[in-house]
């Protein structure tokens, strides 16, 4: 039976745990924090009430101090009295950083300087006096010590004691900021916060002032720089334009004052000598069409009153002729004479032509002869005038290259004289709204706020080893938990009692009784046959409550009319013949060592149907006795005659007894003390058993305290328990 009936326990285990963790899951969390408070609530009082005694203590004997607090408004823009712009730039986006760097300076250690050194502080005792600081005069030092040393150790000291106590509290969405400052002297608290505004408005001025005079330093000397490079520049504009013969006439500046076009003397030449070609090559043009045109019809004929009186004589002669021809013969003398002036007139009227027609032809010739000139001198002026364009290639640079040296030396100059203006007009961005007056009420300590303080520190201190100390045990605490900690089902939970198991056990109306017998109910449910017919019980340690469940399930079991052997196992501590008032002379480790009369070795008890089999002597090796296979056939045959055979287990941490007899039965239970066995010992002891092939059924969780714990009504009993049980000292209560 012992070893086929532990594959049918196995299943139905499983099952069980199975069906428990679906039931059976953690409780809320805020429900696990009550639980802890109330289980250390004791110590959690003690620790606030005494951190609460602390904060009095410390109250009662503080010195009072004193708050002197002083108020500027710090504007993010100087006012303009000028339009003047000065070093810094007037607008930037950028106001949170500007901010954050005025609260920066307003606890910078220069400052603090400045005010030790305004009041005179590091030769003042009141001072050092007020902050409970020692004042170190030479008369405490050795003679070798220098007094500059004494007064430079004084000087950081208070410095130190200034930064320690003093406060800069801006005011939210505003441009305000408070100082305040805090010692046991009121008056020392004004005067110190006062002193600190005036240090910080003598010492932004003084930043303005700083940086006002580096620009004006720098400009200085970049403008003495630039003054030479533009001379230079210039310098050379001219030599290049004298060597190359280039003469500026008049010059045309752009709006930033470059010089952007310019006449010179050889370009104007060019345009004039262009010009009279062009008029010489127009008289020419008119001078030839006149040459080649002949007749009396040109203009000169026309016009000539030469030519006039001599056609009018000619034609008067003429007509006179005409007359006396018709009158006279040809012979005629006045017809001769007559004949003769016109040939003279028409001779002297040819004369007059060919004397305008040559005149014409000398006046071509001489416009001709202009123009071949003036075009000679248009190309040698072309000539000129483009190796002068080349060479102006370099004079335009020479002259950029001054008008940029201008504009620089104008432009800082000009940046030269604002900023000179600005230092001379310039206004502090820092007023004070509201001065330091000197206290009248001490500003700590405050009785209630300290008090409360202490209480909250108290209240955390005492979670905090509320919790810790609730890690450290981690003992089995609330049942529920059994199933995700161990993996395992949860059998049932047994109560503490302070009377004798079987005192209780007698009792079928006891609360242990009650337990037990819902524990043998839940194992019935383990295998497919009911009980086990075989069982072994053990825990991680002594002590836990195996004896007592050992001895519980064998009485519950005989009590249902079912003939029961139990068996004390723990031949190293026998404890079952104590609890049952039976003598331990012979028991199981005599027939372990080869005497196989065993029902010799069993004793009737005081309950029907139960009977008892001792440890017997305590053997030299109980665990070699283990190995073999008695306990095994021993079982066997004690199921022929039992209906069932309960076996107490030694405790499985330190030794190998349990593994020993937990492979000889059907199955085993696994006893876990509340608040007991930390939970990684449980989980190491059950983790060895399962190695060896051991059939765990589940646990029971003995020892169960109310009171201490927070739990009570809800794990399926009805009842409230309170009476501790299982003495370690006494063998007859069961404590093992």
């Amino acid at each position: 039976m012992a070893n086929g009936a532990p594959m049918l326990a196995n299943a139905p285990s499983n099952m069980a745990r199975n069906d428990l963790q679906t039931t059976n899951s953690m409780p809320p969390v805020l429900l696990q924090y009550w639980y802890t408070v109330v289980r250390w609530r004791w110590l959690m009082v003690a620790i606030i009430l005494s951190f609460a005694a602390l904060g009095l203590l410390y109250t009662l004997l503080s010195t009072p101090k004193y708050t002197a607090q002083a108020q500027i408004q710090i504007d993010r823009q100087q006012k303009q009295i000028t339009k003047v712009e000065g070093v810094e730039a007037q607008s930037t986006p950028q106001d949170l950083e500007f901010y954050a760097t005025q609260y920066s300076l307003l606890r910078a250690r220069p400052l603090a300087e400045r005010v030790v050194s305004l009041l005179a502080l590091a030769k003042d005792e009141a001072f050092f006096d007020a902050h409970g600081a020692a004042f170190e005069t030479q008369d405490q030092q050795s003679s070798a010590t220098p007094a500059s040393v004494i007064n430079k150790r004084r000087q950081q000291q208070a410095v130190d004691l200034l930064l320690d106590n003093v406060s800069i509290v801006p005011v939210r969405n505003s441009k305000l900021v408070n100082i305040l400052y805090t010692s046991a002297n009121p008056e020392l608290s004004a005067r110190i916060a006062n002193a600190w505004v005036n240090a910080f408005v003598s010492a932004s001025m003084d930043r303005q002032f700083a940086s006002t005079l580096d620009a004006r330093r720098f400009l200085e000397s970049r403008l003495a720089t630039l003054k030479q490079r533009l001379e230079e520049s210039e310098r050379l504009a001219v030599t290049y334009a004298a060597n190359n013969n280039i003469v500026t006439l008049s010059q045309t500046k752009s709006a930033d004052g470059s010089v952007s076009t310019s006449r010179t003397l050889t370009g104007s030449r060019l345009e004039e000598l262009a010009t009279a070609l062009n008029a010489a090559t127009a008289a020419r043009i008119e001078a030839e069409s006149r040459a080649f045109t002949r007749g009396d019809g040109v203009k000169e004929a026309v016009s000539s009153q030469a030519l006039s009186s001599l056609r009018s004589q000619r034609a008067s002669i003429a007509s006179e002729y005409a007359k006396r021809r018709v009158q006279l013969e040809d012979q005629h003398p006045s017809v001769v004479e007559l004949r003769q002036q016109l040939g003279a007139l028409d001779r002297a009227i040819d004369e007059e032509n060919k004397r305008i027609s040559n005149a014409r032809s000398s006046e071509f010739a001489e416009a001709k002869k202009r123009e071949d000139e003036l075009a000679r001198q248009l190309e040698r002026q072309k000539q000129e005038f483009d190796s002068q364009n080349k060479a102006n290639i370099q004079y335009a640079a020479f002259l950029r290259e001054a008008d940029t040296n201008r504009q620089i030396y104008d432009a800082l100059l000009q940046r030269y004289k604002e900023i000179g203006v600005a230092a001379q007009v310039g206004v502090n961005n820092i007023s004070v709204v509201e001065p330091a007056i000197v206290p009248e009420n001490p500003s700590s300590p405050k009785l209630l706020l300290n008090i409360a303080v202490a209480v909250c520190l108290g209240l955390f201190a005492a979670a905090a080893s509320a919790f810790a100390l609730d890690q450290i045990d981690e003992g089995v605490r609330d049942p529920t938990h059994v199933e995700a900690l161990l993996g395992w089902p949860l059998l049932g939970v047994t109560p503490a009692v302070e009377n004798d198991v079987i005192d209780e056990m007698v009792d079928v109306k006891s609360n242990l009784y009650d337990a037990y017998f819902s524990i043998q109910s839940n194992l019935s449910f383990s295998t497919n046959h009911g009980f086990p017919s075989s069982l072994a019980v053990t825990s991680t340690r002594p002590s836990e409550g195996k004896s007592s469940t050992s001895t519980a399930l064998a009485i519950v079991l005989s009590r249902i009319g079912k003939k029961v052997l139990l068996i004390d196992g723990d031949m190293r501590s026998p404890s079952i013949g104590g609890i049952m008032n039976l003598p331990n002379t012979r028991g199981l480790s005599n027939y372990l060592a080869g005497d196989d009369d065993w029902q010799a070795l069993t004793q009737r008890s005081s309950i029907e149907g139960l009977d008892i089999m001792t440890a017997g002597k305590t053997p030299p090796s109980a665990a070699e006795l283990l190995t073999g296979s008695r306990l095994s056939t021993l079982v066997a045959m004690a199921n022929e005659i039992y209906d069932h055979v309960v076996i107490d287990s030694p405790p499985v941490l330190g030794i190998t007894d349990a593994p020993l007899i937990g492979n000889a039965v059907e199955s085993m239970v696994y006893i876990v003390e509340s608040m007991g066995t930390p939970i990684r010992g449980i989980k190491d002891s059950m983790q060895r058993l399962l190695v060896a092939n051991v059939r765990l059924s589940g646990v029971v969780v003995t020892k169960m305290k109310y009171t201490g714990s927070g739990y009570g009504y809800g794990y399926g009993y009805g009842y409230s328990y309170g009476k501790p049980y299982g003495s370690e000292t006494s063998l007859r209560n069961g404590s093992q």
